[in-house]
């Protein structure tokens, strides 16, 4: 069946999971470029940072407990920094349903050695969280971006845990509410729900993640980028915007846009909403096409940020050529499933997408469908 080329292209197409679609309104510039070219240690560069920082905790609602650190590599350097500088003191659980998930097993078992118990659930299905043993440090993510599959909340972490638990929430913050009294360590980076620039990681630290940090010396050897305590007490300094190494200044500035125009909105509750609202747009369309579902059936854990979809019969090829038409016409970017995923599609519904411009998607959806469909069966 031929699907005529619709006359309405989503506005911003920016659909990728990471790096993510810039806020609304957005434009270089209309960012604040006096620290540029300035040193991150002059009393600018210093301010700035700390801006960010004070921006992140009241958008968050992070109590005054819990510590923020803007630090080196991403998501993936901040999570890495977490696990080499404070397990190895007890028992560890990883938890993985989903690649990013399993890139934490990979390091505790092959780099850490540290023989963890693992709980696994394929891709659309979550680990059994009522197996977890809380007498262990517990590493997990809070939303699978690869997968889709999300903690549905924070009740089976118990406030009286002996463990750690290690949240991996780069695509959770700033889309739910985070237990912050469940959470000794966070890890995430601006380009996911904030459209921030990457290179750059938040690390969250609760107390007893302090604790442990100033009580416990790793077996292994610490990079420069990783350490966080002098002369056994917690680097204060890294929570105050005096960072490891040095930062981009530009990603920070890219950082506090996004952050001001999410106060905004209200802040946290606004950001929720948009997300929300554009999970909403997504869910009535999949529910509208026979031949589209959601690899995460469950919805109570099923992700509102990066969602994930299944394609009927299609595989990898399939996929290719049905997100490179969508591509070549300017009408979504970046919405093929993640190269570890089944074989699907993955749209980002974060707060920084407009909901109109996912309700646009539909008709594009149809028309690469049946484009793709007859295509590959004239062949």
């Amino acid at each position: 069946m031929s699907v005529p080329v619709p006359a309405r292209k989503p506005a911003r197409p920016h659909f990728s999971s990471g790096p993510c679609a810039k806020p609304p309104g957005y434009s270089p510039e209309k960012l604040c470029l006096e620290s540029l070219g300035r040193s991150h240690r002059a009393k600018i560069g210093k301010a700035r940072l700390q801006l960010a920082i004070d921006l992140m905790r009241d958008v968050l609602q992070l109590p005054d407990t819990h510590r923020i650190g803007i630090v080196p590599g991403s998501d993936t350097g901040a999570f890495e920094m977490a696990m080499w500088t404070m397990l190895g003191a007890r028992p560890v659980t990883t938890l993985a349903w989903e690649s990013f998930g399993e890139g934490w097993v990979t390091d505790a078992v092959k780099q850490l050695k540290l023989d963890p118990t693992v709980l696994r659930a394929d891709y659309g299905q979550i680990a059994d969280l009522a197996a977890v043993d809380w007498s262990n440090d517990v590493l997990f993510t809070w939303n699978g971006t690869t997968s889709g599959v999300r903690v549905p909340n924070a009740d089976w972490i118990p406030e009286t845990r002996e463990g750690l638990s290690f949240a991996d929430a780069t695509s959770a913050v700033f889309a739910y509410d985070i237990d912050w009294s469940k959470i000794d360590v966070a890890t995430f980076s601006w380009q996911k729900v904030l459209g921030g620039e990457g290179g750059h990681g938040v690390l969250i630290l609760g107390p007893r993640a302090v604790e442990r940090l100033e009580t416990h010396t790793p077996a292994w050897p610490l990079p420069k980028v990783f350490r966080l305590v002098s002369k056994g007490k917690l680097a204060e300094g890294v929570f105050k915007g005096e960072t490891i190494n040095t930062p981009s200044m530009l990603a920070v500035e890219d950082a506090i846009f996004a952050l001001e125009w999410a106060k905004s909105l209200g802040g946290l509750e606004g950001l929720k909403a948009r997300s929300d609202a554009n999970a909403a747009a997504l869910d009535k369309i999949v529910a509208e096409r026979a031949w589209l579902s959601h690899l995460a059936a469950d919805e109570a854990t099923r992700s509102r940020t990066s969602v994930c979809l299944s394609v009927e019969g299609a595989d990898a090829d399939f996929i290719k050529k049905f997100a490179g038409l969508l591509e070549k016409e300017g009408a979504a970017f970046d919405i093929a499933g993640y190269r570890d995923a089944p074989a699907g599609l993955r749209i980002w519904c974060g707060a920084t997408v407009d909901t109109a411009d996912v309700e646009a998607l539909g008709p594009w959806l149809d028309w690469a469908w049946a484009s793709t469909t007859a295509a590959l069966a004239a062949a």
